[in-house]
Parts: C-alpha cells; sequence; structure tokens
C-alpha cells in the first residue's frame, strides 16, 4: 500500500517530505527489526526517543519515517504528525484494512477482573452462537487457538495485524482487554467498541501515572472520548459516582450491595465455585452456579452478564455461558499436585489483588495460608511495603521472594516487602530464589493447608537484570513434585 493512501485524509498529519507515494509493505516501531520497505514510528517515550534510532531502522530496511519533527541528516519520505502514537493507531488500521469494523468489540477497563470477565465474556458469546476473538492479558485467542501476546493491550501493529487475522477467520465478535496505559498512549484511538465495561480502581501503576487521581482519569476516557458507544459500570466501586459524572452514553450498571440494573442475591462461596441468584432488573431472575470461587467473581459475571444483556443475549444463555467456564489461566487456578496440601496459582501483584484472594482463600481454607509472594522491579515502589502488611495480616505465613525484579536489586524490593510485614505479627521468611521459596513452602504445607503462589499466574517467565527466563510455575511446581516425592 503506497504512503500517501495510508495517511489519506489524516487530519493528524501535519506535513511530509519526499515522495510519499513510495509502497510500504511492513509497519515497524523496534528500531533492530529487520523489514525492508517498511514505514518506521518515531514515537518519544518516557526513557527513549525513537527519533534516535531512526537511522538504524532504515539501515534495517525502513522506506519511510513518521516522525514529530523532521529528520534532516536521513533521505527516506517522512510524514510529520502531532502524535507518532496516535498516527500508529491510524495508520495501522488502514494498512489491515480496518478489521475492526467488521466485529463487534467488547473493551473491559479496571485494576482487577479484566481478564477472568474477558473469558467470561468469550463463554457466553459462544455459548450464543458467535465465534469469539479474545485479546488480553494471557495473550490473544481465536475460539481456542492461542496466539501469544506481549501486553495486556497491545501497541497498534500487533493489535490491527491480530483483528485482521480474526476477521479472516471468521470471528463475530472480539473482547478485549484496555490497560490504563492503551488509553493514555492512543493505542485505541479511531476504535469503536459496542460495550464498555468499567470493574474496579484500586492502586497500581503509580510509577507511571504519579496519582490515583491520574490514574482513573486514563481509564474514564474509554467512557468520554468516544471509544464506546455503551457501558457497564459497577455501581459498587468508591468511584462509580465520579465515573458515571457527565458520561453520555447509554448504560448499564451492576451490583451487590447497590441499586442497579444487573444485581446478585443470594450469594454462597465455597471451596469449589460460587453459587448466586442473578437478578435482571427485577424483571428475570436466575440461579448462577460458577465453577471459579470467591466474590470478586461473582463481580466479574455481573461484568460479564451487563456486557451480553447490552448485546440483546437472552438471560438463559448468559447463565449457561457463565456456568461452562471452568477455569481461567492464572487466575485462582488449583495445580493438580496429589498432595495432601493445595498448591493455588493467582495473578495477584497488586495490594488490593492480593487482598482479595488472601480473603477469599481464607473462607475455604481448612488448614493453614502459607503465601509465596514478591512484588515487581521498575514499578510503583509505594505498594511494596503495603502488600507485606497485607500477607502478614492474612497469610499465616509468608515466603517474601522475587517476581520480576527487572533491573532492580532483588533484595531492595525485598527489604521494602519486609518494611510492611513487620508491621504485623505475621510470621514469614525471605527466599530471594523464587523457586527455592516455593519448594520451601510447600515443604512446609501439611494436610489441609493452601499454599498460594500470588503474583505470576499465567505468566511463563521471570525478568531479571532485563533477560526473561523461562520460569512457569505449573512446570516449576510439577517438577518439584518430581524431584521430591515425598511431598506426596
Amino acid at each position: 500500500m503506497r504512503l500517501q493512501d495510508l495517511i489519506a485524509g489524516g487530519d493528524y498529519v501535519l506535513e511530509t517530505r519526499g515522495d510519499i507515494g513510495v509502497e510500504i509493505r511492513r509497519l515497524m516501531a523496534d528500531s533492530r527489526e529487520k523489514a525492508q520497505d517498511a514505514l518506521f514510528f518515531c514515537i518519544p517515550g518516557l526513557r527513549f526517543d525513537a527519533h534516535d534510532y531512526a537511522e538504524g531502522a532504515v539501515k534495517n530496511g525502513a522506506c519511510a519515517l513518521v516522525v514529530e519533527r523532521f529528520l534532516d541528516k536521513i533521505d527516506v519520505p517522512q510524514v510529520m504528525v502531532k502524535s507518532a502514537r496516535a498516527a500508529m493507531s491510524y495508520i495501522a488500521q488502514a494498512f489491515y484494512g480496518y478489521p475492526a469494523e467488521d466485529m463487534k468489540l467488547i473493551g473491559i477497563t479496571g485494576t482487577k477482573g479484566k481478564t477472568t470477565t474477558s473469558y467470561m465474556i468469550k463463554a457466553i458469546i459462544e455459548k450464543a452462537g458467535y465465534k469469539c476473538g479474545l485479546i488480553g492479558t494471557t495473550g490473544s485467542m481465536i475460539s481456542e487457538k492461542h496466539l501469544k501476546s506481549e501486553l495486556t493491550t497491545p501497541d497498534p501493529i500487533d493489535l490491527h495485524r491480530t483483528l485482521r487475522l480474526m476477521a479472516d477467520e471468521g470471528v463475530q465478535v472480539v473482547v478485549m482487554e484496555v490497560s490504563a496505559h492503551a488509553l493514555s498512549m492512543d493505542r485505541l484511538i479511531g476504535m469503536k467498541f459496542e460495550v464498555g465495561i468499567y470493574t474496579n480502581l484500586s492502586q497500581d501503576h503509580l510509577d507511571y501515572f504519579g496519582t490515583m487521581d491520574n490514574y482513573f482519569a486514563a481509564k474514564k476516557t474509554f467512557f468520554t472520548s468516544g471509544l464506546a458507544k455503551n457501558g457497564a459500570f459497577n455501581a459498587d466501586d468508591e468511584r462509580a459516582e465520579n465515573m458515571l459524572s457527565g458520561l453520555k452514553i447509554p448504560m448499564v450498571t451492576f451490583a451487590i450491595a447497590h441499586n442497579a440494573d444487573l444485581f446478585a442475591r443470594d450469594i454462597e462461596v465455597g471451596e469449589n465455585g460460587v453459587n448466586f441468584m442473578l437478578m435482571f432488573r427485577d424483571l428475570e431472575q436466575h440461579e448462577i452456579r460458577l465453577r471459579l470461587t470467591g466474590m470478586f467473581n461473582v463481580y466479574n459475571a455481573l461484568a460479564a452478564a451487563s456486557a451480553a444483556y447490552i448485546l440483546g443475549i437472552p438471560a438463559r444463555v448468559i447463565k449457561d455461558g457463565l456456568e461452562s467456564l471452568r477455569a481461567v489461566p492464572g487466575r485462582e487456578e488449583t495445580l493438580e499436585t496429589g498432595t495432601p496440601f493445595k498448591v493455588i496459582l493467582d495473578y495477584a501483584h497488586s495490594p488490593e489483588a492480593l487482598h482479595v484472594i488472601l480473603i477469599t482463600v481464607k473462607q475455604f481454607a481448612r488448614g493453614r495460608i502459607i503465601a509465596v509472594f514478591g512484588c515487581g522491579g521498575d514499578r510503583d515502589h509505594a505498594k511494596r511495603a503495603i502488600m507485606g502488611e497485607i500477607g502478614g495480616t492474612y497469610a499465616d505465613f509468608c515466603v517474601l521472594t522475587s517476581d520480576n525484579p527487572r533491573t532492580e536489586d532483588p533484595y531492595d524490593i525485598l527489604s521494602s516487602l519486609e518494611e510492611g510485614i513487620k508491621r504485623t505479627d505475621g510470621a514469614y521468611t525471605i527466599i530471594e530464589n523464587r523457586r527455592d521459596a516455593i519448594l520451601y513452602a510447600m515443604k512446609m504445607a501439611a494436610a489441609g493447608d493452601i499454599v498460594l503462589l500470588a503474583g505470576k499466574g499465567h505468566e511463563t517467565y521471570q525478568e531479571i537484570n532485563g533477560v526473561k527466563h523461562p520460569f512457569d510455575e505449573k512446570v516449576v511446581v510439577a517438577e518439584l513434585l518430581r524431584e521430591h516425592p515425598e511431598l506426596r
């Protein structure tokens, strides 16, 4: 496709230089990628400015650049734009033939619950007879086929390439996790979501957003910027009133404690699931027997039901879809260990998420809760001591360990966690090596105990000194059981 066709009618273009009739065969945002006849996007970031790497991109095959300032020393066509990030979204849509226009999109934003809610919606959509795609933290899926992705919401090039693949395979509905980062970085600009869902807000990502108000404001733009045509909102969230204030789109609310359009009553939380009565505006009700447990999964089910309700899916189909879901990767996932104690995997990596999973497990634990967790490096420092305090308060014993230390000294992170746990009477130990920490917890566990591995969930790597090493906790637990048969 010619560059002039990709940018035709784009009011984001300020000026062009060179022959914009050049043929574009690839889009690229990484200057190290070798891609002949590619269009390279010079995106300025917090730590690096891609304008500084444009020469390398040209050597690797880029034949044109999208820039925010012209680069005089580089002799290829250049398109100067207001925002290279926004331009990448618009151009990626055009390059892949606007695939999102052929499908209905459902987007979910919030601190917790996005992944599980997306799997619940997918189950409902498929029960309704439609082919469904999923894009989120655990990767992308077309029906049951998995596609890998590194980000909760992929960058526009990967996103629209994936959407093109989905459209070509006959996908009719796509469920997507929408991160605050994606919203603030204009990754979704120009798209239209049939339904946008707001789950909740709690502390996370303050290393990027600075304050909770900024974090909240980024999420609210999903509903104020024209991205979402309809909205579904958790009326029990403490910021719900602020979220709903000033919105001009049709909306549905869901709740447990407050009045709402969809709500749950008669909730019974058990070890193997949760039962509740799902009420549809007092006009219809259905008993739901979820195979996932915890009060937070009632909220996730309500969010999923609200989106399906907006799409016009019958209540009976919503019930069948919710009840068909058996598990979500890395979300309160009980591993098959054959041991007298349980091992539960959960992605909880924020204070509120850790609090919720510990409270949930406490409801059905017959013995002690031994929590193994850490905190990611190069991220929000303020949450570390908070997470340590939560672990010390709600677990019977904590094994503080590494999560993804990234470029930080793991012991600096552990020291911050320890500051928090020392505010409690909780018993703990520190074992930096995560594999050793898991083994310690499993050796310590007795019949009826629960070993909770928190923070990694579905991830299959551990990032240390900027390098990703293979580390899948499901694999690690299986290996440890083979190496130590006495644990069984």
